[in-house]
């Protein structure tokens, strides 16, 4: 299955059905079928060849997303591009990826002028909506032509996304149509799905909203699309057009809670209410399935091996009696069927259940490898295994459970933020003269990132503005949430400076 097959497998269920809604407008699978033929022609035209790189900078649209299954007809990689990160970032990941054309929203037109003069392997811009500077207009670089034929994909990759590193250096992990397909597979056979679907998709579609997409499209489902969060219109819409499916990462699901229109909300349409990307607290899980139904279903994955390395589908949030399994809830769920999940120590050994380990991970769901990166590659498959760089166990009933990150990661409402990078923004301020980062617990973002900070000698740091010095950098997801100011910091006997102390500190607070 390559990325347009699930958008030709809808549409082989009635070319008539809805297939993408946003708003008053919505598109039928023959629309976005056509405009997906009419992109793919025009791609050609521009000179994309089969293996060529095409990004997608854009919210949550139709239009855009229609694209990505025009660039799936070329034979051309879809490389996601996620407008919240910095220019600076966004420029390494296109250079990188040797993008050769970009398609982007008129509203991220200051963002394009900022990375593109130093993009010498971008050869054709494309506005969405408008003419943009030194751009084509979408609508005039589109050809009359409608390509039914599916280029096959080069190495049978379909998609290249973007992810850090212990260094804050990104790195390109490359999606084939094989594990797109089997995390499709997982997806369907997991989780309830009774006639044809609507999936309410509100997160960013560059990132686990989009590829739960291909799933229902299979179905020949509807997906409704919202611009932005709003969770006001989240809950009108879920009554309006029946939602069977949707995803929210925890912190959204925490402010839904709190949301005063919830209480009058009709979600009885509501099959499978899909949470992840970040640890949600157990107890505001138990909340949410009191209050919004038996419907929540988790996913745990990585970029790496999207979604669906372990599942808890909705009837394992309950015992064999009925009652929630409360234990069960701060579980990760178990390895999907088509997956076989380890537990490792250091050296490859495979360790029994309750011992703690890295994850790793065997399925044709893993990527096939770091984009020109086979040092990151060979290290994230030592031993034979995929490396997830979690710290985990598996329980006697192999419920798996995540307990901590190798590599310092910390995920903040929804998002990856490397403590290197965020380290290196704040050794920038003249104040600072040393730091480490860490993750604590948060009620609403799962994770907040907490700075501890050595003031130079004689200096003073202001906490507000070291906070705002760092947005200015690296922007708000990854700026710290927190200031704690120490004289000095717990070092080891070679001068590294040990985190594990630090959060025991201030957990201890």
């Amino acid at each position: 299955m390559r990325l347009a097959d699930y958008l030709d497998k809808g549409a082989s269920l009635g070319r008539d059905a809805p297939c993408l809604t946003m708003g008053e407008r919505s598109f039928s699978y023959d629309d976005v079928a056509r405009l997906s033929g009419r992109v793919a022609e025009a791609l050609r035209c521009s000179g994309v060849r089969p293996g060529d790189k095409v990004a997608i900078l854009s919210g949550n649209d139709p239009i855009a997303f229609s694209c990505v299954f025009g660039i799936s007809r070329a034979g051309a990689v879809w490389c996601p591009v996620n407008p919240r990160n910095e220019a600076a970032e966004n420029r390494e990941l296109l250079d990188l990826f040797d993008c050769r054309c970009l398609i982007y929203q008129g509203s991220y037109q200051a963002l394009v002028d900022k990375i593109r003069p130093e993009l010498p392997k971008l050869k054709t811009v494309v506005c969405l909506d408008g003419p943009g500077a030194d751009a084509l207009e979408f609508d005039q670089w589109l050809t009359a032509a409608e390509i039914e034929l599916v280029e096959e994909p080069v190495d049978d990759v379909a998609l290249l996304v973007g992810t850090g590193g212990t260094t804050g250096k990104p790195k390109g992990v490359m999606l084939t149509g094989r594990n797109i397909e089997t995390m499709s597979a997982l997806t369907l056979m997991g989780y309830p799905f009774e006639g044809r679907p609507v999936y309410l998709a509100l997160a960013p579609l560059t990132h686990a909203a989009g590829v739960l997409c291909f799933p229902i499209m299979a179905l020949g489902g509807q997906v409704v699309i919202m611009p932005k969060p709003d969770l006001a219109e989240f809950l009108r819409l879920v009554r309006q057009h029946g939602v069977t499916h949707t995803f929210l990462p925890p912190t959204l699901i925490y402010m839904l809670l709190e949301h005063a229109d919830l209480v009058d909300a009709d979600l009885s349409s509501l099959q499978c209410f899909w949470y992840g990307a970040a640890p949600m607290s157990p107890a505001r899980l138990e909340e949410a399935i009191g209050r919004i139904g038996p419907v929540f279903a988790q996913l745990f994955g990585q970029s790496e091996a999207p979604m669906m390395i372990s599942m808890l589908p909705p009837k394992e949030h309950f015992a064999s009696d009925g009652s929630i399994a409360v234990q069960r809830l701060s579980s990760a769920g178990r390895p999907g069927p088509l997956v076989t999940v380890a537990i490792m120590a250091d050296d490859g050994r495979l360790l029994p259940a309750g011992e703690r380990g890295e994850v790793v991970v065997r399925s044709s769901l893993v990527m096939a490898g770091y984009y020109k990166n086979p040092t990151a590659t060979a290290e994230a498959s030592k031993f034979g295994w995929h490396h997830t760089g979690d710290i985990g166990y598996l329980d006697e009933e192999n419920y798996l459970y995540i307990v901590d990150r190798a590599k310092d990661m910390i995920i903040t409402g929804g998002f990856n933020v490397y403590s290197v990078e965020v380290e290196q923004a704040l050794l920038e301020h003249p104040d600072i003269q040393d730091c480490g980062v860490i993750g604590l617990p948060d009620d609403k973002w799962g994770e907040r990132v907490v700075a501890v900070v050595q003031p130079h000698a004689g200096r003073t740091v202001v906490p507000d503005e070291v906070i705002a010095f760092v947005k200015s950098r690296i922007g708000s997801v990854k700026a710290p949430k927190e200031i704690v100011t120490r004289p000095d910091l717990p070092r080891s006997k070679v001068g590294k400076i040990l985190k594990n102390d630090m959060k025991a500190e201030l957990l201890a607070r």
